[in-house]
């Protein structure tokens, strides 16, 4: 199942927000990528290049999981990975 949404706003580097609930959530966390936090070292920089990708467009989701209120799964930007992109 793929769900197209609109981001409204990047948490931090792997956690996202969109305008419409799936599933009961409104945030999405991106599979298999571990970006470190806002405060952490790196982390500012890891929200910026999430932000730059993704925040304000409409990206299609493949839900995986669910964890901590939120939908865990793989996020595309035309058709294009942005869990890979990320990882690198």
């Amino acid at each position: 199942m793929t769900i197209r949404r609109k981001v409204k706003r990047v948490v931090d580097g792997d956690t996202f927000e969109v305008y419409r609930r799936i599933k009961g959530s409104k945030f999405i966390r991106l599979a298999g990528v571990n970006a470190p936090e806002r405060r952490q070292k790196g982390g500012r920089q890891a929200t910026l290049r999430l932000k730059r990708l993704i925040e304000g467009k409409t990206v299609t989701l493949t839900p995986r999981a669910r964890s901590y209120n939120r939908i865990v799964g793989d996020v595309r930007y035309r058709r294009k990975s942005v869990n890979k992109r990320l990882k690198k």
